[in-house]
């Protein structure tokens, strides 16, 4: 198995960023196996989305629906709404298993590996990506 970990600064605001090309850095050319992401935080979460045609910022929209920064959060530290942060992982969970084939992750043609994060408290996120050869 080879592995490396790689940090994605989100900054301090909600993201959605695109880390297909970090996490094709540990490939190589003739690689068949399964490509395992990760993020080792409670805060944060993966997504196989479509970006840059508006997709990435609907999601965002979408999770502001469906977990509002606002005061009906139990854990409640940090900036307002903090708790729905550690919530986001069972909706977008912080792991994703990829096919790899011929040293090249097997996405379809509009999709990209995305790092989620609404947690404006933490602007550095690791990631770790493991590949299993077949």
């Amino acid at each position: 198995m080879r592995t490396k970990k790689f940090e994605v600064e989100t900054g301090d605001r909600e993201a959605v960023v695109d880390i297909t090309r970090e996490c094709s850095a540990l490939l190589q050319p003739g690689d068949e196996g399964l490509l395992h992401v990760f993020v080792p935080h409670a805060t944060a979460g993966l997504a196989i989305i479509e970006t840059g045609a508006g997709s990435d910022d609907d999601l965002l929209n979408a999770l502001r629906d469906l977990l509002p920064a606002d005061d009906r959060w139990i854990h409640s530290h940090g900036s307002r709404g903090h708790g729905r942060s550690h919530v986001l992982p069972a909706f977008v969970p912080p792991y994703a298993t990829l096919p790899v084939i011929d040293g090249r992750i097997a996405l379809g043609v509009w999709q990209s590996i995305c790092l989620v994060d609404l947690n404006v408290d933490n602007h550095v996120r690791a990631v770790r990506v493991s590949f299993v050869a077949a």
